[in-house]
């Protein structure tokens, strides 16, 4: 497994795109395929013990960790927005809806974001991803690999990130989306950061298994291992980033929550049959463009490929905020990460 996580985690960022006021939506992209999912499952209050006091000057919008709104009836009118964002020969008017962020986008003619956009978020391409239906005009969307598609009125679409896109015709492009309202066209503000607990879990032996089930079997499995994950992320207060087919990636307020969970998927994970490695790093992560970077995402990558099956390792960033009293922790040995300088620690949660 750590030739095939260390490629596979190796060039992750994390987005937070589509976010109401103080709930955020998080999302993890894969650079290589640019396809980052909202996050799901609720997250506790916010980070403690945060001594710098960054996580404080964060934008709301951006992120801020908050318990999960209690779904209630409820309406609002896009005709009276709660948020009006204007750009460059357009405007996106919004209202927020629990956990969801819907927005009317007009787009004058003319209009285009390689020339209105790009300059504002400093990206060769946009990053979002765009759900929603047409309401009025045409739009021409390229994909960075040159795949193109026009949507018109009545088109319900999504569009990945990794696009170009522009108004055709004399006509205003007016969309409803139900994605990225909150984000798009935000210029870039390095100041965005906060410490957070990564998870990172992977399937020991999923290409095998996949070969000895058939598709049809090994999809069933997935489908029960996926649910199992998000029950265990749920309980913990952790955020779901994504599942790359046979592992999950997720972000904890604390160390000692993203551990806990580790162990539960593990256990979850032998009630199906199926065995499981976790990795947790704590880190800062810093915001570009309204996406999320940083070297925690890449070391947590490398130190869940230094777990065996049915193993817990974390850091020593993370082992310093564990309690001695909760876990007993086993030197792992000292390793030299791929493409990160210096040796480092890893310990093995035991029991």
């Amino acid at each position: 497994m750590s030739g095939r996580a260390s490629s596979r985690f190796s060039s992750i960022s994390v987005s937070f795109a589509g976010v109401p006021p103080g709930r955020p939506g998080v999302a993890l992209g894969f650079r290589g395929r640019q396809r980052p999912l909202l996050v799901k499952p609720p997250l506790g209050g916010l980070l403690p013990n945060n001594r710098s006091g960054r996580l404080a000057a964060l934008r709301p919008p951006l992120f801020q960790l908050a318990s999960c709104p209690v779904p209630k009836l409820q309406r609002k009118s896009l005709n009276q927005p709660e948020t009006v964002r204007k750009f460059p020969h357009g405007h996106i008017d919004s209202v927020a809806l629990g956990e969801s962020e819907v927005g009317r986008w007009e787009f004058e003619p003319g209009w285009r974001w390689s020339t209105d956009i790009k300059p504002i978020v400093g990206t060769e391409w946009c990053l979002n991803r765009h759900v929603g239906v047409v309401i009025e005009g045409s739009l021409h969307v390229v994909l960075a690999d040159g795949t193109t598609m026009d949507f018109v009125q009545g088109d319900a679409y999504e569009i990945p990130p990794g696009h170009d896109a522009w108004v055709v015709g004399d006509m205003p492009y007016i969309t409803y989306e139900w994605t990225s309202s909150r984000v798009f066209a935000r210029a870039p503000d390095d100041d965005d950061a906060i410490v957070v607990t990564l998870l990172f879990s992977d399937i020991v032996g999923s290409t095998s298994m996949l070969e000895r089930l058939g598709d049809k079997a090994w999809h069933d499995l997935l489908v029960a291992h996926n649910a199992a994950m998000r029950e265990q992320i749920a309980h913990h207060r952790g955020r779901e980033f994504d599942t790359s087919g046979d592992g999950f990636l997720a972000l904890f307020e604390g160390a000692a929550r993203a551990v806990r969970c580790g162990r539960g998927m593990i256990k979850a994970a032998n009630e199906l049959g199926l065995r499981l490695r976790v990795g947790c790093h704590t880190g800062e992560v810093i915001f570009v463009a309204g996406y999320a970077h940083g070297v925690a995402v890449h070391t947590t990558a490398r130190v869940v490929a230094l777990a065996g099956p049915d193993e817990v390792v974390v850091s020593s960033t993370t082992r310093d905020l564990l309690s001695a009293n909760d876990f007993v922790l086993e030197p792992a040995g000292s390793f030299e990460l791929k493409g990160l300088t210096g040796a480092r620690e890893v310990f093995r949660v035991a029991g």
